[in-house]
Parts: structure tokens; C-alpha cells; sequence
């Protein structure tokens, strides 16, 4: 790695990291209403830091580190990083067990946090270009967490987080698919996305019941400049009723604000690329709401 070299080889530190968190998984009791499952698999560990291929002068934010398993690997190649964590008895056991003058562990729920001033301190601190996220994110409040760092999009050089697959499929789905939904279109908007990593649920202790996957999400340059909440309301009106052609939903929703341009309602709403439904909220972001 340019001008930065582990002190171990990443298998082996990957391995050394995984033996921790498997340790500690097994003395801390994971709490359901935080949708805690710790990864402890080494060789999932290996590849997730590898696809993140941190580099010493990141300005790195890990949402939800738990007990740490990426967060040790991850520190080892960044000159320092920060982390939010919930759990009041795992943010303080980072702060014991890991640097502090390197680790900055903010003790917040993520939905209440503000990351536009964050990512600003962030990124004067580290001095470069844009902010990285990570994380492996509470399955129960994963799409939340999507949406509310969509504001900050501009901010984000990229984004690596350990979602359930089912999730992943959605983001990533393609028109005229089952998954092809609401959040596929929100996200597509504003990302470029790939699934990296399918993770299995013996990665994990304890094991979720769901497959996991790790998804990349590159944020557009060009990404059309329409009102997040105004393209959230239309699309989520047009996917009301899936099953139902657009002319009983977004058809309505359109005669109200008195749209008078060509856009077929004669569809379903998952038939509709997100192109189509980004132009289409541009044309009537004017209109009341």
C-alpha cells in the first residue's frame, strides 16, 4: 500500500481481529433493540477492508463499530477515524480498549446525528477531498440510516455498509423487477451501486436468520439537482400500490398540481426508470405541494 505498510499481513491481522471480536462477542449479550449481530468471520473481515482499501489520510466515519471487529483493522491503516455508536457499553469499551487520540467515538443514535457539520470538521481535519462511511448497519433501521445520510451525498466520496441481501437487491434492482421499489429509486438517483460481498449468517455471532451483504455506494457527480422531498413524495406516491397502474396513484397526484406534460401513467410504477422519474419531479418541484 503507497507510503503506508501494516504492521501484519492483512490476513493475519484479520484473523487476529476476528479472534477479538469472537471473544467479546461471547461476553457481551447483543441486544435485539439495537439489532446487534457482531462479525467475527476473518476471512469477511479480510475482504471487506480490502474493498474499502483505506488509506492513511482518510477522513473515515464507521457507523455502528460494536465490538470493534472492523474498526481495529480499519484504524490501523488511517491515521484516525470516527466512529458512532449507540450502545453506551461498547463506546465505552472502544474508548478503553482503543486509541482515543486517534479513535473518536461519538456516543449518539445515528438518525439524530447531524452529518453535514460532522463530515465539514471531518474533512478539515483529515485535509482531503471527502468524507468515507462505513458500517455494518442495524438491519431493523438500515434504510433510515440510507435516507438520512442522502442529504450529505455531495459530501461523500463513497460508502461501504454490511446490509441484509434482501436490502442490497433492493437498492441495486433494475426496472420491471420484483425488487425494483422506492428505495431503489431514491438511492439510484444519487448513487452509483454495487453489491461487493455476500456475507453469510455464520459470519456473525449471533447469527441473524437473513443473509447479509456488503454494498458499494459511489455518489453521482451529476446527479440531477431536484428536492430530495419532492422526489420522495412522488415516487412514494407512485409506488402507493404497486400492483395498480400510475393513473390511480401518481395520475391523481399529478391532476393536483395540474401537470399538463406527456409522462405515461398508463405504467405500473416499477416499470418506470428512475430517469424517467427524476425528470418527472423536476418538472413539477415548482408546483404546491
Amino acid at each position: 500500500m503507497p507510503g503506508h505498510q501494516p504492521q501484519q499481513p492483512p490476513a493475519a491481522a484479520a484473523v487476529r481481529q476476528a479472534q477479538a471480536a469472537g471473544a467479546q462477542a461471547m461476553q457481551h449479550v447483543a441486544r435485539k433493540r439495537f439489532g446487534q449481530h457482531f462479525l467475527t468471520d476473518a476471512a469477511v473481515i479480510d475482504a471487506i477492508v480490502r474493498a474499502i482499501d483505506p488509506q492513511p489520510g482518510d477522513a473515515l466515519l464507521e457507523i455502528g463499530p460494536g465490538l470493534g471487529a472492523l474498526t481495529r483493522p480499519l484504524l490501523e491503516r488511517v491515521q484516525r477515524m470516527r466512529a458512532i455508536e449507540l450502545d453506551r457499553d461498547l463506546a465505552a469499551r472502544l474508548r478503553e480498549q482503543l486509541p482515543q487520540t486517534r479513535l473518536d467515538v461519538i456516543e449518539a443514535d445515528v438518525l439524530k446525528v447531524d452529518f453535514a457539520p460532522l463530515a465539514q470538521t471531518a474533512l478539515a481535519r483529515a485535509g482531503c477531498a471527502a468524507l468515507r462511511v462505513v458500517g455494518n448497519l442495524p438491519y431493523n433501521i438500515s434504510s433510515p440510516i440510507l435516507f438520512h445520510l442522502l442529504p450529505v451525498a455531495a459530501q461523500v466520496r463513497d460508502q461501504y455498509f454490511m446490509l441484509q441481501n434482501e436490502v442490497v437487491n433492493r437498492m441495486v434492482a433494475a426496472p420491471c423487477t420484483a425488487s425494483y421499489g422506492r428505495l431503489s429509486v431514491m438511492l439510484q438517483w444519487r448513487y452509483a451501486m454495487e453489491k461487493v460481498l455476500h456475507v453469510p449468517p455464520a459470519a456473525f455471532e449471533p447469527p441473524p436468520k437473513v443473509d447479509s451483504a456488503v454494498v458499494r455506494m459511489l455518489p453521482r457527480a451529476g446527479a440531477a439537482p431536484v428536492a430530495l422531498t419532492h422526489l420522495s413524495q412522488l415516487v412514494q406516491v407512485a409506488f402507493s400500490q404497486r400492483r395498480k397502474l400510475l393513473r390511480h396513484t401518481l395520475g391523481r397526484w399529478l391532476q393536483e398540481r395540474q401537470y399538463a406534460g406527456a409522462f405515461d401513467v398508463q405504467r405500473r410504477a416499477e416499470e418506470v426508470p428512475v430517469a424517467q422519474y427524476v425528470a418527472l419531479a423536476l418538472e413539477t418541484q415548482g408546483a404546491a405541494d
